[in-house]
């Protein structure tokens, strides 16, 4: 229902609107006078020694940061930087925090998100609510620069580069503030950030335009790589992001000819007897490989996930590496 009111102009709209609009008239108030109070300096904040990039956005839910923040730890890695990730963890529970990810902790203890990050780039990854307290966690494993996947509203956090990531298809939904509309701070916030990245859809001026671009299909348990179309008969898809629909499409879009699709809760944690069945009803079962770092250690021999990598003109890397660049000068230069 909401994702109707937020994204598809539904009528119900009218009829919880005396209830959503003071709220979201509320969350303004809150939400802006917050982030005075850490500019102004009434709230304290932390500023890292080395450079701090933030990919984020300004509307609830997933749009493409988490793919953005592999890309770009990647990038940097080649030009010899030593780049840690942090994150706020959404959706787990450590024992303690901060947390540093390593091959062997749980998904529920860290999140899928970081969780992937660590597994696709071998990169430092911290966890902690309080990202300043990943952050500390990171400085001793030598990491030159931080890049926080998510945390544009975390101003805790004091940053040199702020990187918003659009949902090219929904874009901004109704244009209202939580909970009318997805919006957690206003459009006009994009013009005080440093570069906006547009996922899919078309790019508007200024933008930056982002294709995911899929690989082959990944067997979960044999590591086996196969083209999705290899999957036809009976294949059932599932997704646990932030609009699984997107996904299906890339799936399609690939030639695959789904029998089912079920779509989850971004970031749910499923239950073994849940996906066993789901999977009974085709031959084979895909998912993202965000869900896929969820159920590695009960994955049956037929079930496959789908990668993605973030792909950008020449031009656009360009001037993104750039951006990135020039605030390192200011810390130093990389390490080879």
């Amino acid at each position: 229902m909401i994702e109707k009111i937020w994204f598809e102009n539904s009528p119900l709209k009218y009829l919880l609107w005396p209830l959503l609009w003071p709220l979201s008239q509320l969350f303004a108030v809150i939400s802006q006078a917050r982030r005075c109070q850490y500019q102004g300096g009434s709230k304290p904040t932390y500023r890292a020694p080395v450079p701090v990039v933030v990919v984020g956005n300004i509307t609830a839910g997933g749009n493409g940061k988490t793919p953005v923040v592999i890309w770009l730890v990647e990038q940097l890695q080649q030009l010899g930087y030593r780049p840690g990730v942090v994150s706020r963890g959404y959706g787990a529970k450590a024992p303690s925090y901060p947390l540093t990810v390593s091959q062997d902790t749980l998904t529920k203890h860290c999140g899928d998100e970081p969780k992937l990050i660590h597994k696709r780039t071998s990169a430092p990854v911290a966890v902690s609510p309080q990202r300043s307290d990943a952050v500390k966690a990171l400085l001793p494993l030598g990491v030159d620069i931080i890049i926080t996947d998510d945390g544009l509203q975390h101003y805790a956090l004091e940053r040199d580069v702020e990187i918003v990531v659009v949902d090219g298809a929904r874009r901004f939904g109704n244009q209202s503030l939580l909970p009318l509309g997805p919006l957690r701070e206003s459009v006009q916030r994009l013009l005080e950030v440093d570069l906006v990245i547009t996922n899919g859809g078309q790019a508007e001026d200024g933008e930056l335009a982002m294709t995911l671009a899929p690989t082959q299909a990944v067997n979960m348990v044999t590591g086996q790589q196969v083209d999705v179309t290899e999957l036809d008969e009976g294949l059932v898809a599932m997704a646990g992001i932030g609009h699984p629909p997107r996904f299906f499409n890339t799936l399609e879009q690939l030639g695959a000819d789904l029998k089912y699709t079920q779509g989850f809760a971004d970031h749910k944690d499923f239950e073994p007897l849940q996906l066993e069945a789901l999977a009974a009803k085709g031959k084979h079962l895909i998912m993202t490989e965000k869900d896929a770092v969820k159920c590695t250690n009960y994955a049956k021999d037929n079930w496959w996930y789908l990668p993605v990598t973030a792909q950008f003109s020449q031009l656009d890397q360009t001037r993104i590496l750039n951006k990135i660049k020039e605030v390192k000068e200011k810390y130093g230069s990389p390490s080879a």
